[in-house]
């Protein structure tokens, strides 16, 4: 209970604004990145020197989102980018990769930030997917794949765990996976009626998906750090789908968005964490969870380690789905 009831009230964030290094000469991916964290996220990183890639759908809301970026003050020399693709729309996605490593020969972090919440019932993607499992899953594994050359190229050269992949979870994690873990795998055919399962589902997965990913590519010297945090209670238009009243409830719960960054800028930058952390989970605003559920990890073993299995069976079924699209 202290580690659940910490998340709604975390110690005070550790790297901030204040004392991240310059970000001069790196190259970052944050999808979603014109709202809520990932607008924030832009921000600290463009005014620390760095050169971001906003990620997402909408031009017009990505062209005012680098308004407001460039109009900050005291930037070391950032830049800021739209690249255009739809996490729902699997056909999108390779193409906007195409473009990227088309104009850069690095990429030093990748955010895997943006996600949905709750859509009305039945909600799907462009291809006939669960809309949340695609927006939150499906989505960001396929351009994570498609980007693993250009960041091993940019971890060959590197210090070792500076190259980085961020998932972003949530605490519902912690508060309502059911004791059965390997329900999921069941839910991912036949999504629930309940909107919120479908989402807690994604969310749960986007830590298989970070565990699996540091499995993938963490094993040499200089691999690839994939993390997955809960980003904190915040006021975000994520819960825009929910009922009016509910944000208004839970108000005095939720902090800003830039505390959302703020945990993110730990996972991507903390020197604390080497590849010994791959798959690790991180709480506000900018810490190791220091006693995830014992099922969970089990989850995280094959069955030959005295697990379940269930996260590599997860990410199995997602490659089943963007294999095509790759």
């Amino acid at each position: 209970m202290g580690t659940t009831w910490s998340q709604f009230f975390p110690s005070k964030p550790t790297l901030t604004e204040d004392n991240l290094p310059s970000q001069r000469g790196k190259v970052f991916i944050v999808t979603g990145g014109y709202s809520g964290v990932g607008l924030e996220l832009c921000k600290l990183l463009y005014q620390k020197g760095g050169k971001v890639y906003l990620a997402g759908r909408s031009e017009e809301k990505a062209r005012n989102a680098i308004a407001a970026i460039e109009a900050l003050p005291h930037s070391e020399g950032g830049e800021v980018v739209f690249l255009s693709l739809s996490l729902d729309d699997l056909s999108t996605i390779k193409p906007a990769v195409e473009r990227f490593t088309g104009a850069e020969s690095r990429l030093d972090v990748l955010f895997n930030n943006a996600g949905v919440s709750n859509p009305p019932r039945g909600s799907v993607s462009s291809q006939g997917h669960e809309l949340q499992m695609a927006t939150n899953c499906l989505g960001p594994h396929l351009l994570t794949q498609l980007l693993l050359p250009i960041l091993r190229q940019t971890a060959q050269e590197a210090p070792p765990s500076s190259v980085r992949v961020i998932w972003t979870s949530s605490i519902v994690v912690d508060l309502s996976t059911p004791q059965d873990v390997p329900t999921l795998l069941n839910e991912l055919q036949h999504p629930h009626t309940d909107q919120q399962r479908n989402y807690l589902n994604t969310k749960l997965g986007n830590w298989f998906l970070a565990h699996e990913l540091a499995v993938q590519t963490g094993s040499s010297d200089r691999g690839i750090l994939s993390l997955t945090l809960n980003p904190g209670n915040l006021k975000t238009n994520l819960t825009r789908h929910f009922p009016a009243i509910l944000p208004w409830l839970l108000a005095p719960l939720l902090y800003p968005a830039r505390y959302g960054a703020y945990t993110a800028l730990w996972a991507a930058f903390s020197n604390e964490l080497t590849l010994a952390d791959g798959g690790k989970y991180v709480l506000p605003w900018g810490r190791l969870h220091p006693t995830p559920r014992k099922d969970l990890l089990a989850a995280m073993k094959t069955k030959e380690e005295g697990g379940s299995g269930v996260a590599a069976e997860f990410v199995r079924h997602c490659d089943k789905y963007v294999t095509d699209f790759m």
